[in-house]
């Protein structure tokens, strides 16, 4: 499972597709699922740039939402190239992972669900979860970021989940965190109210900590910390329209440098984090 994964956030990192133009990276996500279409995978496109992946599983389960972010902070300025450096090592791999790992690990379970006995899943595919080089090089987007908003692919698909009735088990965001500073790591946010100065009722810490739990027998030492990132709004949009609170999540390997043309991350975090993916699914 892990060499697939590898191979997955090989092609998605040295793919162009930075904030605005994530359309770039959608044909190589319509390639991994066109094979699948005959187990009843689906794809929907929502909303300019964000991909909806349907994988049909045991129906006696609620589904598990996964979400990953398809756009990158363009380091390169105007003259992007058209393949983004990419390079593997014994034990890292470097290149733009953020989010490229996010989407290797959505697409290898992806395939994987069609020979287990997965929970249904909705694969979420967001576009504009990048804040930096909005925020730094608006021209460096479609119509020099007129019109775009950071965090919109997340709303959006928020919206889609409470407009389908999806009621889901839990919504695992799966991103890159810098919190370990070069160290090898897995984090967990959870608390997503913190960021929004908000009290969670008695229900919604309630799921939060038993789907902790369950992350824990499976892998007792992630570290349990918080940040931004999609996870936030999927956590507010979501648990304030459901009829009962969900458990939102981020599950995150460790990467470094961060926001940078060169990050890297360590092969042993990815499996680490497809191994629990693969047990709480």
């Amino acid at each position: 499972m892990i060499e697939r994964a590898l191979k997955h956030i090989e092609h998605c990192a040295q793919i162009p597709s930075f904030s605005s133009f994530e359309e770039r990276i959608h044909p190589y996500i319509e390639s991994v699922v066109a094979p699948l279409r005959s187990s009843g995978v689906t794809l929907e496109k929502v909303e300019t740039n964000n991909l909806v992946v349907h994988v049909p599983g045991d129906d006696s389960r609620k589904p598990v939402v996964l979400n990953a972010h398809l756009d990158k902070i363009n380091h390169f300025g105007i003259k992007e190239p058209e393949k983004v450096p990419f390079e593997r090592r014994d034990d890292e791999i470097e290149g733009l992972l953020d989010d490229s790992v996010g989407l290797g690990i959505c697409l290898t379970l992806i395939e994987e669900a069609i020979s287990s006995n997965f929970a249904p899943l909705y694969v979420l595919f967001t576009e504009m979860e990048e804040n930096k080089g909005f925020k730094e090089h608006p021209e460096l987007l479609k119509n020099g970021g007129k019109d775009y908003k950071h965090g919109t692919g997340a709303e959006k698909l928020a919206r889609y989940l409470i407009e389908e009735f999806i009621e889901p088990e839990a919504i695992i965001t799966i991103d890159t965190t810098p919190l370990f500073k070069g160290e090898k790591g897995v984090a967990v946010y959870a608390n997503w109210w913190e960021y929004y100065d908000m009290k969670p009722t008695k229900e919604q810490a309630k799921v939060s900590d038993e789907f902790l739990k369950r992350l824990r027998a499976h892998d007792p030492d992630f570290r349990l910390d918080n940040n931004t990132n999609d996870y936030l709004v999927f956590g507010k949009m979501y648990n304030r329209n459901a009829l009962e609170p969900v458990p939102c999540i981020a599950l995150e390997p460790a990467i470094f440098p961060y926001h940078q043309a060169d990050e890297r991350v360590y092969i042993s975090d990815i499996e680490r984090c497809l191994t629990l993916l693969k047990m709480i699914l």
